[in-house]
């Protein structure tokens, strides 16, 4: 059985991170994703989409997403349903997040900078309007740089022969 979701979407509230009785962290969020289609007269439909994460999952998107921002994420459906306090049954369908990823969009700010939210404001300033400057790519922890290479350690292929594809 196949049981996997890919969601591309906004999140549509701001985000509100909790503790289970047992220390676990987790974060349930909507995400609203827009229909492929548009009909004629009408305008763009979307739909809204609950999301739950768990432990780091939980305390990465709460620390570097927030309303209004961009989100992709890969999980599995989940179905349950409860009894409210009137004893009415209800029925509920979730993402249960296990993966995430940025998608490219950054916040611009009114002073041309670009960069990447972080709700705790640690994460790298990316500046669109700064001269360009050599920086590794790459840090170990101790912040030492790591040595990638340059071009001069590639060497050109001139045929197609030994080449396995």
């Amino acid at each position: 059985m196949l049981n996997r979701v890919i969601l591309m979407g906004r999140i549509t509230q701001d985000l509100d991170l909790r503790t289970t009785a047992g220390g676990q962290s987790v974060l349930t969020f909507n995400i609203a994703v827009d229909r492929n289609f548009v009909k004629q007269g009408e305008e763009r439909q979307a739909d809204f989409i609950t999301c739950v994460a768990w432990r780091q999952q939980a305390e990465f998107i709460n620390r570097y997403f927030s309303k209004g921002r961009l989100i992709a994420i890969e999980g599995n459906l989940r179905s349950r349903t409860y009894d409210d306090k009137n004893g009415t049954k209800h029925y509920v369908t979730e993402v249960y997040v296990d993966q995430v990823s940025f998608t490219g969009e950054r916040a611009q700010q009114s002073n041309g900078d670009y960069s990447y939210q972080s709700r705790n404001n640690d994460q790298p300033q990316y500046r669109n309007d700064s001269p360009k400057q050599e920086q590794p790519a790459y840090r170990e922890p101790d912040n030492k740089p790591i040595s990638i290479g340059g071009l001069d350690d590639f060497e050109e292929i001139l045929s197609d022969d030994g080449v396995p594809f």
